[in-house]
């Protein structure tokens, strides 16, 4: 491969076109219409803002309201052409909650399906406070798996203008 000058790929180049054998599972829109560009500019905010930058392997963002998170949907459905079905989410709850209760809610104002969350954690409820019943179904957690969508959102959030 040296004498004609072929580069090998990395192992994660290999795990990831394993992962994804008919390329990436999105798609960069470019160029952007004037409304699409707000989108943007709003998506990469609320993830510079909520969003997860430290996990290398996939996007996560994470809310109580059920609007940031459909914006967030939003803007990956839009401008990478990223599919609803290929989201999953994870919710966090106190044990006061319902969990039932907080599935529908959220598969009810996300639009998705049950099977595309993760098993529910839940977090024992301190003594009766101020918080105590504050956050009635829970924050959930947006993860869309793919190296690489990661990284573009990083690039754009280190690469704006301070």
């Amino acid at each position: 491969m040296r004498s004609h000058q072929i580069n090998r790929r990395t192992r994660s180049e290999a795990v990831y076109i394993r992962n994804n054998p008919d390329g990436d599972p999105f798609v960069v829109k470019d160029p952007l219409t004037p409304e699409e560009t707000l989108l943007w500019g709003l998506g990469i905010g609320l993830y510079w803002g909520e969003g997860t930058k430290a996990s290398k392997n996939s996007v996560r963002i994470g809310n109580s309201d059920p609007g940031v998170l459909l914006s967030f949907m939003k803007f990956l459905e839009v401008i990478y052409s990223v599919s609803k079905e290929k989201l999953k989410f994870g919710m966090q709850l106190f044990s006061d909650c319902d969990e039932n209760e907080a599935m529908s809610y959220w598969c009810d104002h996300l639009g998705v399906d049950e099977a595309q969350f993760y098993k529910i954690h839940v977090t024992i409820s301190g003594k009766i406070g101020s918080y105590r019943k504050k956050n009635k179904y829970g924050v959930v957690t947006l993860y869309f798996h793919n190296t690489k969508l990661q990284q573009i959102l990083v690039d754009h959030i280190n690469n704006m203008p301070r």
